[in-house]
């Protein structure tokens, strides 16, 4: 079996560290010093060696080392903590990291107390090395911060953040999750289950009585400005937390979030979005043309376009002031005015979910539309609102008690000639043809840079069409348009010409290259190709002059 990638070692590494609360590069440290033991999969170990309860098959494989590898950094820890190591013979905070005496310490080899039954023995090692290594690692991982940031404030930053939190607190269900893990990892504690036992919370059937939960949670909370120490299992637990509750990406990003934009206790904005599309989706069936509704809607309407007045919002939907005031005495003219002003607030409010850009001024719109529509009487109880919609979203486990299913937007006419300004992903690039341009740039992610790339794509489109004709089955788009600088599918695969946008590497279901090579060798105008590494892809480019390939 193949060793495995940094990237999955790494992702080993995160998940133990997240579980433990230990600073992630020294597990990554460890295996790049200790390289020992042999695994049977092919990979070697972290130095860690069975001991008390810990048999040689429990550390048999590379998940079983960074798991006992972990547990016996939080077992030493807890051990110097017990012989009196304060805080910061632990932790180097101007640095962000593992004190150097911990690290030596920790190459001398380490094990546990027969009564630690969760932790192995780690075999000795080069300290130099190894502290070199770490330091290496630790600083390889804070890279995205900025030179100017000061990680000596993020003592302060943390305890900021965590200090309001209690009056903060929605009970959302990833609010509840971010505040377990804080609570899990600050009582070292392995998973859920046993932080919300910890926390003496009643359970049914292995329920726990979320009631009792959010308070028990909301009073663990209130002691951990005057309970930070600065240890590094504490300090982990708060990162965890604010990670969690504003949903970041990472430690890194947190860390420089926290650093940088004085992270606070307030849930972002961007939270609530979700719950208020939900609402704006059900608004069209819901809307009869009643009069409290139509005041909602055209309010809404007059936020959303910056709208200086009602007046100014109902022209825009078509019907003048002037109008209204020569037919204030005709009762069909204002029903049919009333008409018109419904059927643009339907297409109004239709087209938001896809016209929505998730800034202040829509946002604010959508609010007053929930306010005027609830009849809620200020802004706190119409976020409240939201907020309980955004529960009842997170708990819906049938699609029929969530949000209405996204509606597509209407297909914009087709233009007479395509141009960087006008591409429409899900359009054919031939009119009736089999090829989008979703397909020709990868969902977008490759957009033609200039009008030649546009016209060497339309091209190949032609090209390809009879050629998907004759095989009589779907081409399956691997790559087309790649104008990036990104190594290419395979050697020799793609070339310059997928630059240009005239190569295409692509397979159809159930046939082999060979196939599809043998069905079009005959009359493709331009290059073809098929590769015996890779026996279900072809390549088509629309260079002109014929070319075959079989490598």
């Amino acid at each position: 079996m193949a060793k495995l990638s940094d990237p999955q070692r790494n992702d080993y590494y995160l998940i133990e560290a997240a579980r433990v609360g230990i600073h992630k590069p020294i597990l990554g440290a460890l295996y790049q010093v200790h390289q020992s033991p042999q695994l049977a999969e092919g990979e070697t170990g972290l130095g860690v060696a069975p001991a008390n309860r810990i048999a040689v098959d429990q550390v048999s494989t590379f998940a079983q080392q960074v798991r006992y590898a972990a547990n016996t950094i939080r077992s030493l820890t807890d051990s110097l903590t017990a012989q009196g190591w304060s805080s910061r013979d632990l932790w180097n905070i101007p640095q962000g990291r593992y004190s150097d005496r911990l690290i030596q310490t920790l190459a001398e080899g380490y094990a546990p107390a027969s009564s630690d039954w969760q932790a192995a023995r780690l075999e000795a090692t080069d300290p130099e090395r190894l502290l070199t290594t770490y330091q290496s690692l630790a600083t390889q991982d804070l890279k995205p911060l900025t030179p100017d940031q000061s990680l000596s404030q993020l003592e302060n930053a943390l305890i900021a953040f965590v200090t309001p939190l209690p009056t903060r607190y929605s009970r959302l269900g990833f609010e509840r999750h971010a505040l377990l893990e804080m609570v899990r990892t600050w009582r070292k504690l392995d998973d859920p289950e046993a932080a919300i036992a910890a926390l003496n919370v009643p359970t049914q059937a292995g329920v726990p009585d979320i009631l009792s939960l959010d308070t028990a949670l909301i009073q663990f909370l209130q002691q951990v400005p005057k309970l930070y120490s600065g240890y590094p299992h504490q300090r982990e637990a708060l990162l965890r937390l604010a990670q969690l509750w504003h949903q970041l990406g990472s430690r890194t990003a947190t860390i420089n979030q926290m650093l940088t934009t004085q992270l606070g206790s307030l849930p972002s904005p961007q939270l609530i979005d979700p719950a208020l599309i939900a609402f704006v989706q059900k608004v069209p069936d819901r809307y009869q043309g009643q009069g409290d509704y139509r005041l909602a809607l055209t309010e809404a309407f007059r936020l959303w376009h910056q709208l200086a007045s009602r007046t100014a919002a109902l022209e825009k939907l078509g019907v003048s002031a002037d109008y209204l005031k020569l037919n204030a005495e005709d009762t069909q003219a204002l029903t049919q005015a009333a008409i018109q002003v419904d059927q643009g607030l339907r297409q109004f409010i239709q087209q938001v979910p896809q016209q929505y850009q998730a800034n202040e001024v829509q946002r604010e719109a959508l609010l007053q539309l929930v306010q005027h529509w609830r009849k809620l009487e200020n802004r706190p109880s119409t976020l409240q609102s939201i907020l309980d919609d955004l529960r009842y979203l997170e708990a819906s486990h049938r699609a029929a008690e969530s949000a209405p299913p996204p509606v597509p937007a209407l297909p914009s006419p087709r233009p007479d000639r395509w141009q960087v300004n006008n591409l429409q992903l899900a359009a054919p690039i031939l009119p009736n043809g089999s090829f989008t341009w979703a397909e020709a740039t990868q969902g977008g992610l490759h957009l033609p840079i200039n009008q030649a790339a546009i016209e060497s794509i339309v091209r190949l489109a032609h090209l390809l069409q009879p050629a998907r004709d004759r095989i009589g089955h779907p081409f399956q788009v691997v790559q087309w348009y790649d104008p990036t600088d990104r190594p290419p599918l395979a050697p020799a695969i793609i070339n310059e010409r997928r630059a240009i946008g005239d190569a295409l590497v692509f397979y159809c279901e159930g046939l082999t290259s060979r196939q599809v090579y043998w069905a079009l060798a005959p009359w493709w105008p331009g290059g073809l190709g098929r590769y015996s590494e890779f026996p279900a892809l072809v390549q088509l480019d629309a260079r002109r002059y014929r070319a075959r390939w079989q490598v």
